[in-house]
């Protein structure tokens, strides 16, 4: 059986003052049923990693395919790891959009997180005009064969659907919408990796919320979500934990 994971980005929030909600978190959530992780601002990493405990992990939100060298402003996988992080988001859409992230890119960056003993979550999603055009499942297909490195393992590896165009808008794909593209990347990667395909757990993200998790928990191949503004506060991103907890 896959472990369900509820998995919080922070993206480009966060101060010192925004680590009440953890505490928070943990205090409500003590012994959730389900595996919780937060991935805050790389400024937090090491603070909010001090408040987890055994109740979340820890991730960043990015690192460089290089672990040293003279890349300024740039986070390697194993400053994640010393700074108590044990998961990774690579690939997510904004950072393809906003720093031309390639496939093969992602897929680097996926080595050097295994490298360092971290848990990558390849984030892959298709725009409005590619689910438009109908092209969806290959471009979903294409991504997965380009940023997912061989060697992807149901314990090295998870992997994010995120709809670019449902991301912060408010909006979420059919629950049928999502339910295709959760089986075809079963299938996928089932294919490719055999067992290990069955074992990688499967999250979608995009506008999820405490109001619209439990049919989405609900739905085939879902194995969790990959949760953005929902994820700052407590009592939403608890809402969420609740409800995948009891999800089967």
């Amino acid at each position: 059986m896959r472990k369900k994971l509820a998995a919080g980005n922070w993206k480009m929030n966060g101060l010192v003052d925004s680590l009440s909600q953890v505490e928070t978190l943990v205090a409500q959530h003590p012994a959730p049923g389900c595996d919780v992780l937060l991935c805050p601002p790389a400024t937090l990493i090491s603070a909010m990693s001090a408040i987890a405990g055994s109740a979340l992990s820890i991730g960043g939100q990015d690192c460089h395919q290089a672990q040293t060298g003279a890349h300024t402003g740039d986070i390697s996988a194993q400053m994640i790891r010393d700074a108590g992080g044990n998961y990774v988001i690579l690939g997510h859409s904004e950072r393809r959009a906003d720093h031309d992230e390639s496939d093969a890119q992602v897929a680097a960056k996926t080595k050097a997180a295994w490298d360092a003993d971290l848990i990558a979550i390849i984030c892959v999603g298709e725009t409005e005009a590619q689910r438009d055009a109908g092209t969806t499942l290959q471009i979903i297909r294409d991504q997965l064969a380009s940023s997912v490195p061989d060697g992807a393992t149901g314990t090295n590896t998870v992997i994010a659907y995120e709809p670019v165009w449902a991301i912060g808008t408010g909006r979420t794909p059919s629950l049928p919408q999502i339910a295709q593209v959760h089986d075809d990347l079963r299938t996928t990667l089932t294919a490719r990796f055999g067992t290990q395909g069955d074992a990688m757990r499967l999250l979608y993200g995009g506008s999820v919320k405490p109001s619209n998790a439990d049919e989405i928990f609900a739905t085939s191949n879902v194995d969790g979500a990959l949760v953005g503004g929902a994820s700052l506060k407590a009592t939403d991103f608890g809402a969420i934990i609740t409800a995948l907890s009891k999800a089967h």
